[in-house]
């Protein structure tokens, strides 16, 4: 005769079997503290700038020439009814801009009273770094314009992501001053 299986039996024989067909669970795997920012390019210099100091990312937007200003001032722009100063960070910085218009973003910085729309060659999204890789000294071939506003940097892949701060730049005595 059969033995008869009881509710109970049977939830014993699943569980048996699950186990025996369980795979095991993922080794642990040691989770290191990152560090995000916004990432941008200037000429070939890759740059990264604190998630915090970012307000908006833009497609250039078309704006109104100013007279009596200095040249990396290229106008100012209505974005979404308010009106935004748009600066040439490269022409700021002694270089230029080198990718065409399509590729060229605006970083918004919003700091203090002081709000720009900084034009750079390419955003290039969030990007991430092991705190642990972060090197508190700029390179030493870092032309002497950027100095001011690194904190330091990040390699990865053998390329070097330098530290920008747009809140350093917002407050800097030649950016604040725009008239010729």
């Amino acid at each position: 005769m059969a033995e008869v299986q009881t509710p109970f039996k049977i939830l014993q024989d699943i569980a048996k079997r699950s186990k025996q067909h369980a795979a095991g669970l993922p080794a642990q795997v040691e989770v290191k503290a990152h560090w995000s920012g916004v990432g941008f390019r200037i000429g070939e210099q890759h740059f990264v700038a604190p998630m915090e100091e970012v307000a908006e990312i833009l497609p250039v937007p078309n704006y109104t020439q100013l007279p009596g200003v200095k040249p990396w001032v290229k106008g100012i722009a209505n974005v979404r009814g308010r009106l935004i100063p748009i600066m040439d960070l490269p022409d700021f910085l002694g270089d230029r801009l080198s990718s065409t218009r399509k590729m060229r973003r605006i970083l918004v910085v919003e700091y203090n009273e002081t709000v720009s729309g900084l034009v750079v060659d390419e955003v290039l999204g969030m990007q991430h770094f092991a705190i642990d890789g972060f090197m508190n000294q700029i390179p030493r071939e870092t032309p002497e314009s950027l100095q001011s506003f690194l904190t330091g940097s990040y390699e990865r892949d053998d390329e070097l992501w330098l530290v920008f701060s747009l809140y350093a730049l917002a407050e800097h005595p030649d950016f604040l001053q725009v008239a010729v």
